[in-house]
């Protein structure tokens, strides 16, 4: 008996629809179909995962010449099977509800951190200085990390708080209880007007955020462009606050309901655009703060955050096109 057949037959035996068991595998409808037919064999965490959900050995499953059912030693079925009932997705619900002001406010802080060395550098360059250059970068770069050791701890806290969770962030089969997935699917219908409305503010304040700069950009007086650097930073961290509070608690909602960006496909997608996104911003930082400390221009490296944010689209859009590709091959 070949593995199409005992899937048919696993599946079957449980009373699944082919819908049924693509939900619980994380997969398309099409995905099983193609499967049960043997137009494709699943990769081998999917067996794995077969196995797990069905409670049988994967002997049993990849080996022909095995009819009979031979059933895992362990109760794995049960355990490796995380369910979820309502009182623990309201739980996650509400724990992310919270995360998301505290990393927005960490964003926030981060954001802000370089604004008082650009200002004082642009201040220890006027013909008549405020501020000497060395006391420019000392106070500027205390500030800075001032800022930075602000805003790490609660990054570190809300990591720690969303441990027990960390399973939907995973290839981890988990399956919700009877009740749960309406009772998630309300909660993201009713914040759906919410999240829409953040999405829209935050972008009209982040594009906001330039004019300050572009008004000021043909005067002579630095000290008036260091005040528009430091709006633009301000009005830019409030606009991605927003975009943070809105996207951590939507996508909370999609990882119990498996949708969007968290489908298996762009789950994919997405480890591949982590990966990209922490190399890109690691390289950024790395090229502006070199750039900072060896000219000694503050006032105009922060030119290299302004193009790398415009840039990074693009990049996320090339991971997506190699994600894609590298599925099909």
């Amino acid at each position: 008996m070949i593995l199409a057949d005992k899937i048919i037959r696993l599946r079957k035996k449980n009373g699944w629809s082919q819908e049924e068991l693509a939900d619980k595998m994380n997969v398309s409808r099409q995905a099983v179909s193609k499967w049960e037919s043997a137009q494709s064999i699943p990769d081998l965490e999917k067996i794995l995962q077969l196995g797990t959900l069905f409670g049988v050995t994967t002997d049993y499953l990849l080996k022909d010449e095995i009819e009979d059912e031979e059933f895992s030693n362990d109760d794995s079925s049960d355990t490796m099977v995380k369910k979820i009932s309502i009182e623990e997705a309201n739980t996650y619900l509400e724990q992310r509800k919270r995360a998301s002001w505290r990393i927005a406010l960490a964003t926030f802080l981060c954001i802000l951190s370089p604004i008082t060395i650009m200002v004082l550098s642009i201040l220890a360059e006027l013909p008549n200085p405020i501020v000497t250059e060395a006391i420019a970068g000392a106070v500027g770069l205390t500030v800075l990390f001032g800022f930075v050791i602000c805003a790490v701890p609660i990054y570190i806290y809300c990591g720690f708080k969303n441990q027990p969770y960390a399973f939907l962030d995973k290839n981890i089969p988990f399956e919700l209880e009877y009740g749960v997935k309406g009772f998630v699917t309300e909660k993201k219908n009713s914040f759906r007007p919410t999240y829409v409305v953040y999405n829209i503010i935050a972008t009209c304040v982040c594009i906001f955020a330039v004019v300050p700069l572009v008004l000021l950009s043909f005067t002579e007086n630095e000290l008036l462009v260091a005040v528009a650097l430091a709006l633009l930073m301000i009005i830019a961290g409030i606009g991605a606050g927003m975009f943070i509070v809105a996207g951590t608690q939507n996508a909370s909602m999609q990882k119990l309901l498996k949708e969007g960006d968290f489908t298996e496909k762009e789950k994919k997608r997405t480890s591949v655009k982590e990966a990209v996104g922490f190399a890109y911003w690691g390289v950024l930082t790395a090229i502006y703060l070199a750039w900072s400390f060896l000219t000694n221009n503050w006032h105009i490296s922060w030119l290299v955050y302004a193009i790398g944010g415009v840039l990074f689209p693009i990049v996320m859009m090339l991971c997506n096109l190699f994600a894609d590709k590298d599925k099909k091959d």
